[in-house]
């Protein structure tokens, strides 16, 4: 297995996260009339919207996604994940520079490029990114039927998603891949966001805690409240053991799936997976470091291929096919 590579601590967003400055909130509005309701003044006389209110975070999303990618109709179920965007939108920066890596420093793009999204969520954000960004096409996987329903909507909804991401329903919460990546179907690619918490009780008592600590600080300007159900915020085991799963389930599906990768939140939680991809035998192992104000992620990304097989890969599924 290929030594690791660490990246250096990314103390700004990715150089192509549209997201990267202050939000202009006139254009926002003049996209998303509704957000004006949200919309106030700081201490530093500087416009800005209440962050420990949903309505408040949601309508955001809405503005920011409509004004940027041309979202005409994005909205989730009371008490699900609202996601932060600017964040999100990183992970696919970077992931995209990983498929770079493999086509001659060019990223490839179009929707011929394949991508699984493990627990997709009601808010279907990285396909949305993924898409508006790089034209790529997405399979997102979903357990809960809400979060299915809403994910759907959203994609039916706008015209510029059509055809281009499919929900796909898994019957195991403890299956990744099985039944949800076909027989003799391919991705360039799979992300997850997993569930953190272990327990309902650790992700309230976690929450709690973080938004009294933040509350006592002068600037609560990267704060959201994000909302979350369980399939989105906790499991047996919370992110260490989702993981561990992920990459023992990996090993199957090698050489169908180009490149696998996951959020992890806590450094700690890297040491057992680098452990089990070198046990698996994993050809190369990628941890990239994402500094997002005051949260720290990383993005571990492994694959099976030997360097043959990956030029093997580009050279018959991207070559002539970029957008």
């Amino acid at each position: 297995m290929a030594k690791s590579k660490k990246s250096n601590l990314k103390v700004e967003l990715h150089p192509r996260n549209k997201f990267k400055e202050a939000y202009d909130y006139k254009a926002l509005i003049k996209s998303c009339p509704e957000l004006a309701a949200f919309v106030k003044l700081n201490e530093k006389q500087q416009e800005t919207i209440d962050y420990f209110n949903p309505k408040a975070v949601k309508t955001l999303n809405k503005a920011l996604l409509k004004h940027t990618y041309g979202i005409t109709h994005w909205d989730i179920p009371t008490n699900y994940l609202c996601p932060p965007i600017p964040g999100r939108s990183d992970y696919i920066h970077y992931v995209a520079d990983i498929l770079a890596e493999s086509n001659n420093g060019t990223i490839p793009l179009g929707n011929q490029i394949k991508v699984l999204d493990l627990g997709t969520g009601a808010n279907v954000i990285y396909p949305i990114i993924g898409h508006r960004e790089y034209n790529w096409s997405f399979v997102g996987s979903e357990i809960d039927n809400i979060a299915i329903n809403s994910a759907k909507s959203i994609i039916s909804s706008n015209k510029n998603l059509k055809d281009r991401i499919e929900i796909r329903k898994q019957t195991n919460a403890k299956d990744y891949y099985e039944t949800i990546v076909h027989k003799n179907e391919y991705f360039d690619l799979s992300i997850c966001n997993p569930p953190f918490y272990t327990s309902l009780e650790e992700a309230h008592g976690l929450s709690k805690r973080k938004v009294e600590q933040l509350k006592k600080e002068s600037s609560t300007e990267t704060v959201m409240n994000f909302g979350g159900q369980k399939n989105e915020l906790w499991c047996e085991g919370g992110e260490a053991r989702f993981i561990e799963r992920m990459i023992l389930q990996s090993k199957k599906w090698e050489k169908q799936i180009f490149w696998f990768s996951t959020l992890v939140a806590k450094e700690n939680h890297l040491k057992r997976p680098y452990e089990l991809l070198q046990k698996l035998e994993a050809t190369q192992v990628k941890t990239i470091t994402m500094n997002q104000g005051n949260k720290i992620s990383r993005i571990l990304a492994w694959t099976f291929f030997n360097q043959e097989e990956a030029t093997k890969w580009a050279k018959e599924k991207w070559s002539n096919k970029l957008k």
